[in-house]
């Protein structure tokens, strides 16, 4: 049995198949576009799953921080919401197995919670580690998604990262690991999919297919996309029209289209957020008409499959 205070068990782990991938979602730090969030929600609603087992709440969070959700009705609560960070075997597509990291960030015991991660990746002999985040950035919204790629995959990070920072970055628990897994030599991969930031307050559904595209060609898993591929057409298409009939929404569009070009094309510039001068654009008149208008937008459009959290 693996015995750890924080980490337990709903199955036994000699019953888990050695040799998977792993993949890994956490939300708790940017979450541009509920990437993360829609990802887990697709996972558990769309795969098949079954729970390996599940992380202390009590040892992990700040309760007053993050107060869990109880369902209030007329006169009695009749259900609670606890948070979950759990570990899962999931089936996709085709049946191919693989296990799945997924729910809050921890407040508390980073540490001690990265120790517990790389001993079950060794108990269980895991194959590789993909994960993802988002967040956001002044790219615009009529380009495909890009992702910038960490850990030490190197045939992930030619392929994939388009761009290629040195930068100090907020840390999460993921990085964490990601850290810990490479002292061994553990394959792993990072993905941070690159988010337009006005669009960084809404749930994107192109967010969540780059996220699982990405894991994709790090792992070979397939994942049906086709409802959130839709979704993101419909969603997308909404925003066009509003931004056709504003001529400075269309302006500074073209402006942010105009150097994620020039950067994709090989372009000297440093980044694909600055222009020659180094500034980087503004683009909080994009945010707040396009903020406006899909909180006019309201439920009416709203694809029933891209909701907060599974």
């Amino acid at each position: 049995m693996f015995r750890d205070e924080i980490f337990r068990e709903a199955m036994e782990l000699s019953d888990v198949p050695r040799g998977l991938p792993l993949v890994a979602g956490l939300t708790g730090f940017a979450d541009a576009g509920g990437a993360v969030s829609q990802v887990n929600k697709y996972v558990f609603e769309t795969l098949e799953t079954q729970r390996v087992g599940t992380f202390a709440n009590d040892m992990l969070i700040d309760y007053r921080a993050r107060r869990p959700i109880f369902h209030f009705e007329e006169t009695s609560l009749t259900s609670y919401e606890p948070p979950r960070l759990s570990l899962d075997l999931v089936s996709d597509e085709l049946g191919t197995k693989f296990l799945f990291l997924s729910g809050y960030e921890p407040d508390f015991r980073w540490e001690q919670v990265s120790d517990t991660v790389l001993d079950l990746i060794d108990d269980l002999a895991v194959e590789s580690s993909s994960w993802v985040h988002a967040i956001p950035m002044p790219v615009p919204h009529t380009r495909s998604l890009g992702v910038t790629v960490s850990g030490n995959r190197e045939d992930i990070t030619d392929a994939l990262s388009v761009w290629r920072p040195t930068t100090s970055v907020p840390g999460t628990l993921m990085h964490l690991i990601e850290y810990r897994l490479q002292e061994t030599g553990h394959p792993t991969a990072g993905f941070v999919v690159l988010v337009p930031h006005y669009l960084s307050d809404t749930e994107f559904p192109d967010a969540a297919v780059a996220a699982l595209q990405s894991v994709s060609q790090a792992t070979g898993l397939i994942f049906p996309t086709d409802v959130l591929r839709e979704s993101g057409r419909k969603f997308l298409q909404g925003i066009a029209e509003q931004v056709e009939d504003n001529h400075e929404l269309r302006k500074l569009v073209d402006t942010l289209e105009t150097r994620h070009d020039s950067y994709m094309e090989d372009n000297p510039l440093p980044s694909p957020l600055m222009g020659a001068d180094g500034e980087i654009p503004h683009a909080d008149d994009i945010a707040q008409e396009l903020q406006n208008f899909l909180a006019k937008r309201g439920d009416r459009d709203a694809p029933d499959e891209v909701v907060d959290k599974p």
